[in-house]
C-alpha cells in the first residue's frame, strides 16, 4: 500500500510559552487541544500549531524573512482581515489581490513568526479587482 500524508501541524519555538499562547487565543482564535511539559498546542479549524518554550533561544524576530512559516487557506479572507484588524494584531501587508490569483495579507506574531492568509479569487472576481483604480 502507497504512503499518503494526511495533514500537517506546525512547530515553532517561542520564546515565553504562556505569553505566547495568549497571543494565538485572544488575538488569533486559536484554543488549546492540548498542553504541558513545555509545550502548548493550538488549533482553529483545521490548522494545529504546537510551540515549544525555548526560552535562550533566538527569537523570530531577530531572523527576518526567514521567520515565515506558513502560508495558510483562508475562505471569507476579508471577515478574517477586519477580524484580526480589530484585535489590533500586527498586520505587516493590507490585504489585496495578487497576479498569481490570491487575496491575501501576512501577520506577525508576538514571537516574530510570520503567517501569510490567502483565498483563491475566481478569474472573474480576480479581473474585477485588477480593473478597479488603487485607493
Amino acid at each position: 500500500m502507497k504512503s499518503k500524508i494526511t495533514g500537517n501541524r506546525y512547530v515553532l519555538a517561542v520564546n515565553n510559552l504562556e505569553k505566547s499562547a495568549d497571543f494565538y487565543k485572544t488575538k488569533l482564535g486559536f484554543r488549546t487541544l492540548w498542553e504541558g511539559g513545555g509545550w502548548h498546542f493550538l488549533i482553529r479549524d483545521n490548522i494545529k500549531i504546537m510551540i515549544g518554550e525555548c526560552s535562550d533561544d533566538q527569537a523570530a524576530y531577530d531572523i527576518g524573512s526567514h521567520s515565515y512559516f506558513a502560508y495558510l487557506e483562508v475562505e471569507n479572507i476579508d471577515e478574517l482581515y477586519r477580524e484580526y484588524q480589530s484585535k489590533q494584531v500586527d498586520v505587516l501587508s493590507d490585504i489585496e489581490n495578487k497576479s498569481w490569483g490570491q487575496r491575501e495579507f501576512s501577520i506577525r506574531t508576538i514571537d516574530g513568526h510570520r503567517i501569510t492568509f490567502g483565498e483563491e479569487v475566481s478569474s472573474e472576481i480576480f479581473k474585477k479587482f485588477m480593473e478597479e483604480p488603487k485607493k
